[in-house]
């Protein structure tokens, strides 16, 4: 009973509830502490400081010009206004509600109470949605632009497969110049093959103005005959160095259907190119007509046999590197478990250094271990599973650690009652209880060292990423779905394989 009295009169407040509630109006959280309610009031203070100071941070961002704070917050307010008023309402809603708080639990004792801390979450977010620039309306306005290059990405498969081609070809000259310089001959007719004639065929490619507004060139009448009956012709360019391209009109690449007696006519507008300064004398480019048409079986195309190739590649790099990991992550969790280390100061002195070690190599991310590797041993998959190595042996060593820790000690006692040295009490009565969770945690290790392959690529780390990364810089999005298409039956068929060999040893 006197230990009760004596519990009562510890927990009694520093000071009365309307003087603590007065004192939270005006340090948030102060009340709290006053009437002996350290942790909420703590935690209350630190979630006002937090959010003035992000508050703060972001009207500056949205109004970084602006000289003077006040200043600064009316631009904010004008360009964001929604956000402003509600974090400003918000605050002062907050400020009230905990001196609120203070006066409730001083009066009434009261526990709980965790609406307040989810009314504080709801500001968080108000915010990290203001920061992150989350934009739904665009997202769905734009939905039908980006559209295209995603319905490729999730059916690519008309560029897995190919055929051998055929290509009925012909092309007429044009001279970039003035009417006053001799243009080039006209093509001749040959029976029985592709003709393409230009008129004129001699005139100015577009240009850009000082505006960098496209100026059209010269407009000139082709004409084709010999094709193929009703079939799309691709028409290109080519400069006066051989390298080619295809023209644009409407933004399209321009396309005519020839007649039923394979013959077209079309008006092209002479592109705009820049002339390159090795090309020197007269500028003589050259517009074709090309009918390329499928023959053959289907054959596997080159980006699908890269596709196989490199994901191949993929999961021998996270299975080599989870292999190095593993053997060298093992003798690292020993040093790393505290149960085998604490005998003396020594051995927990490099306990604290390995952990130590541990935390900070496995708080780099494999990205950043890719990027030295490359400048360490240069491009390819060695870069990759020396990344990979590197963190696995971080992570491994840190969840075999634990694993050691959670051991039950009682074989150990037992090993040791009998005089078994250490290691033979690690290798009898540790190592049995730890395969379970070994066997576990590197199946798992494997699995995340497959998916990191794909991400190493971006940065030169060799496997399938480094390929994807190409296909979408070339805006190649039927390429690229192909490798994403792999990359996710890769991850799934690895995962029911680490499932099935997990429930064998577990």
């Amino acid at each position: 009973m006197a230990s009760r009295k004596i519990e009562e009169v510890e927990k009694k407040p520093f000071l009365p509830g309307p003087v603590a509630t007065v004192i939270s109006l005006l340090i948030p959280g102060l009340g709290h502490i006053l009437i002996r309610q350290l942790n909420r009031g703590l935690l209350l203070f630190a979630s006002v400081i937090t959010i003035i100071g992000l508050g703060i941070w972001r009207v500056q961002i949205l109004a970084h010009r602006e000289i003077g704070f006040f200043n600064q917050y009316l631009k904010a307010f004008d360009r964001k206004w929604f956000f402003i008023a509600f974090i400003t309402i918000a605050l002062v809603v907050l400020w009230l509600w905990i001196a609120m708080d203070v006066y409730r639990r001083a009066k009434i004792k009261k526990k709980g109470g965790f609406s307040i801390f989810a009314f504080i979450l709801l500001m968080f977010f108000a915010i990290g949605w203001q920061i992150s620039e989350i934009n739904i309306p665009k997202a769905i306005k734009e939905l039908p632009d980006a559209w295209p290059p995603l319905s490729r990405i999730l059916w690519p498969w008309e560029a897995a497969v190919t055929r051998e081609t055929e290509e009925l070809t012909a092309g007429a000259e044009i001279l970039i110049g003035t009417g006053d310089e001799v243009p080039p001959p006209v093509p001749v007719e040959v029976a029985g093959e592709p003709y393409l004639s230009s008129t004129p065929n001699i005139g100015q490619l577009s240009f850009l103005d000082e505006n960098n507004d496209i100026v059209q060139g010269t407009v000139i009448h082709l004409v084709g005959r010999g094709y193929e009956p009703n079939t799309r012709t691709q028409l290109w360019w080519s400069d006066s160095i051989g390298n080619e391209f295809r023209p644009r009109q409407a933004g399209e690449y321009v396309t005519v259907v020839t007649d039923e007696n394979g013959a077209f006519e079309f008006d092209l507008i002479m592109p705009y190119r820049l002339i390159p300064p090795s090309a020197r004398g007269r500028q003589i480019h050259k517009v074709q007509a090309k009918q390329i048409t499928e023959v053959g079986p289907l054959i596997a195309a080159d980006p699908l046999k890269l596709t196989i190739e490199l994901i191949i590649e993929t999961i021998f790099m996270g299975m080599m590197a989870t292999f190095f990991g593993i053997i060298l992550a093992i003798p690292v969790s020993f040093l790393a478990a505290r149960n085998i280390m604490k005998g003396s100061w020594l051995t927990m002195a490099i306990y604290f250094v390995t952990r130590t070690i541990l935390n900070i190599v496995r708080a780099i991310e494999p990205l950043i271990w890719a990027l030295i590797a490359v400048v360490w041993v240069g491009l390819g998959p060695f870069a990759g599973i020396v990344a990979l190595t590197v963190h696995s042996i971080a992570a491994l060593g840190k969840l075999y650690s634990e694993a050691i820790e959670s051991i039950d000690h009682g074989p150990i006692e037992a090993l040791q009652a009998t005089g078994a040295n250490p290691l033979q009490t690690i290798m009898f009565a540790v190592v049995p209880q730890m395969i379970p969770s070994f066997v576990s945690f590197s199946i798992y290790r494997w699995d995340i060292n497959v998916r990191m392959s794909t991400v190493i690529g971006l940065v030169g780390g060799g496997g399938i990423g480094f390929l994807l990364v190409q296909y979408i810089r070339l805006l190649d999005y039927k390429a690229a779905g192909i490798a994403v298409w792999f990359i996710a039956l890769t991850v799934s068929i690895l995962d029911y394989v680490s499932a099935e060999i997990r429930n064998k040893f577990i």
